[in-house]
């Protein structure tokens, strides 16, 4: 299960906006939007790498944010 408020609380955090987000992943803004509100399903695996990378999560930043 994603910690939601741990991970919009992440992106708040390193300062960047949901479409500079959306540039970094390559996932698309209404898809960012709809995962943080708790629509279109969980996050892939991919997703999740693209989330790390983007954001410089570390591995226990991600777990925490992730799989929760």
């Amino acid at each position: 299960m994603v910690d939601m408020s741990l991970l919009k609380e992440t992106i708040a955090d390193r300062g960047i906006t949901i479409t500079a987000l959306a540039k970094k992943t390559g996932i698309s803004r209404d898809t960012i939007y709809n995962k943080l509100r708790g629509k279109k399903g969980e996050f892939t695996a991919s997703q999740i790498v693209a989330f790390t990378d983007a954001l410089y999560l570390t591995n226990e930043e991600r777990d925490k944010i992730f799989l929760s």
